[in-house]
């Protein structure tokens, strides 16, 4: 905690140094910043896309705040917390962290997981280059740090409670693609050796090498403030105790507002620890800047 606490207010002084010697921000169009992943980027709610955080544009500041509570009905619980700071549409920085309840595998436990990430943009605008079919491009890292490595995911074959994913991010939106309706679609290539996300610390004694992962989302706009998609992201199967299977997930985020996003979604996380199917839903309320 003492790591994202100092994390966050750094961002939280930065954005307030710099805010007001810019013009007004937020000057993008709806919905151009994502939702909040629950690693803290801005993507979807399993994989970050290759937008940058907020509403502010090239000249401007933005970013966003957020909450998620995901429930599986192994009654494992995960409620996520973070924020992000995006800098002239260019570079985001995040920090969040996770917490996450063992349920009746580990009765009235739970295992914390911080998060801090930096992700940059490297060529295309996923909305305004639309006479080019080049994506938006990102690259980006996530600095992830378990805190109670040595409670669950050491015993259970881990090697170690903290590391770096990489990954790149390609996102381009399609105007009036599907019968008039606008199409978002991303993909991924990450390289990890996080074991459920890090939840359960990194790799293990089947694998203790990066992997490159792929992930995948498509998104489509039903009016000017409802997204309806699906998201699909492989993990790892580092340790030979539990399997680790891919997540899927689909959404509806809703804008009541700007500034304001509320995203439910069906979640499939597969094996988790000693419970197969783990199914459930997440909930996750994000205010942008």
């Amino acid at each position: 905690m003492p790591l994202l606490n100092t994390l966050a207010r750094r961002i939280g002084l930065a954005a307030a140094i710099g805010l007001p010697m810019l013009s007004h921000a937020g000057d993008r169009l709806l919905a151009t910043g994502g939702v909040t992943q629950i690693e803290g980027a801005a993507g979807g709610g399993l994989m970050p896309w290759a937008v940058i955080s907020g509403y502010g544009t090239d000249k401007q500041i933005g970013g966003s705040l957020f909450y998620t509570h995901a429930q599986t009905k192994g009654d494992f619980k995960l409620n996520t917390t973070g924020i992000a700071i995006g800098a002239f549409n260019r570079i985001e920085l995040s920090a969040s962290q996770a917490r996450f309840g063992l349920g009746n595998t580990v009765p009235g436990e739970e295992i914390r997981l911080n998060t801090y990430g930096i992700k940059l943009r490297l060529v295309g605008d996923a909305v305004y280059d639309q006479d080019s079919w080049l994506p938006q491009i990102s690259a980006g890292a996530q600095y992830k740090y378990n805190e109670d490595y040595h409670f669950v995911p050491k015993a259970l074959g881990a090697k170690d409670r903290s590391g770096i994913d990489y990954y790149l991010a390609a996102s381009k939106l399609f105007l009036g693609a599907i019968n008039g309706y606008n199409l978002l679609l991303n993909a991924n290539l990450h390289a990890s050796k996080a074991n459920q996300f890090g939840i359960l610390g990194f790799g293990g004694d089947r694998h203790d090498s990066y992997r490159i992962l792929p992930a995948v989302s498509a998104a489509v706009m039903l009016s000017d403030n409802w997204l309806v998609g699906a998201e699909y992201r492989d993990k790892p199967n580092n340790l030979s105790v539990y399997k680790e299977d891919s997540a899927h997930d689909i959404f509806m985020t809703w804008f009541p507002h700007r500034n304001v996003s509320l995203t439910g979604a069906y979640i499939d996380l597969g094996n988790i620890a000693n419970k197969d199917n783990q199914t459930g839903w997440y909930l996750s309320g994000q205010l942008n800047y």
